[in-house]
């Protein structure tokens, strides 16, 4: 039986991911510190014999045997991110050199959950691995941007100096059911000011781009990118192709709750970027992979979720 730590497992992609490695027979060693994760985004595995949950902050060393590592702790969400910004370095750069270790000391598999991030404001659209980015490195978001840009230099030089097999996923824009009420990314946004009718927040004229992967694609293709031969390293982009306006998202989202929301206008934050879309051509080849669900059923069950947490009904 194999047994996978996921750190960063109480958050919104690591919970899901945690599910569906215990549906697959594995046993989970999950790891948070619940700075962003939430207990009730695991609380119904604690029955399962195979999870095992620690609270433990990757910036310290862990000591543990495992043998495979998922990487995903991290604040992902601007506001989460931007609190404490010299934690979130520190939690991508010395978190990446603590979990490495111990795939060194165990000589085992360890997937880094990067991030579209690493292209910044990209001047090269779509986005392709090879496209080195366009980032500010002393800018309010550059402690996310170049945390996750460092750690993939780590991961690529512990690969290089010590044969670590290691896989690097650039994920994109993920939504989903467990995403934080308030972690002020675009979707559970725009959900939660559209359940409560409130004017929903678009920034500058609202032209600029994202794509929407569902959490449940997200995970197959970790799953997947981990599975593959110990020379495969990425890094991948991950993600959804379909490119979206953030007012046609706001339509969608005001559309399908029947909501009573009006559009109000605030100024771009800054080094927001104005496109964002994945060349997943790398991973149709190298993991037979694309996401399959569409943005319409992906925000139906991402809007009951949020009916339930907001205690809307429906």
């Amino acid at each position: 039986m194999i047994r996978t730590l996921v750190t960063g497992g109480a958050g919104f992609i690591g919970s899901h991911l945690c599910e569906r490695l215990l549906q697959q027979g594995h046993e989970v060693l999950c790891v948070d510190n619940f700075f962003t994760g939430q207990r009730s985004n695991i609380s119904h595995l604690l029955r399962e014999l195979r999870f095992e949950l620690l609270r433990h902050d990757v910036t310290f060393p862990l000591y543990v045997e495992v043998d495979a590592i998922y990487n995903l702790a991290c604040p992902a969400s601007p506001i989460h991110y931007q609190f404490d910004p010299v934690q979130t370095t520190k939690t991508s750069v010395l978190g990446a050199i603590n979990l490495l270790g111990l795939a060194k000391r165990l000589k085992i598999p360890i997937l880094q959950a990067s991030t579209s991030e690493v292209y910044g404001d990209p001047e090269v659209h779509p986005q392709t691995e090879a496209y080195w980015g366009h980032v500010n490195p002393i800018g309010p978001r550059s402690c996310y941007d170049e945390g996750k840009r460092c750690a993939e230099t780590l991961f690529f030089d512990y690969h290089r100096q010590h044969g670590i097999d290691i896989k690097v996923a650039r994920i994109f824009n993920t939504y989903g059911p467990r995403m934080h009420p308030s972690d002020g990314r675009v979707v559970s946004n725009f959900i939660v000011q559209a359940l409560r009718n409130e004017p929903i927040t678009i920034y500058g004229q609202g032209l600029q781009t994202r794509s929407f992967c569902f959490v449940d694609d997200m995970v197959d293709a970790l799953i997947k990118l981990m599975g593959t031969a110990s020379g495969v390293t990425g890094p991948l982009n991950l993600g959804n192709p379909v490119e979206f306006s953030m007012l046609q998202l706001a339509e969608l989202v005001i559309d399908m709750t029947g909501s009573r929301s009006t559009l109000t206008f605030m100024p771009l934050p800054q080094d927001d970027p104005q496109q964002r879309r994945p060349d997943i051509n790398q991973a149709k080849d190298v993991l037979g992979w694309m996401p399959s669900t569409q943005l319409t059923e992906g925000l139906q069950r991402t809007v009951q979720y949020f009916k339930d947490q907001l205690q809307l009904g429906g």
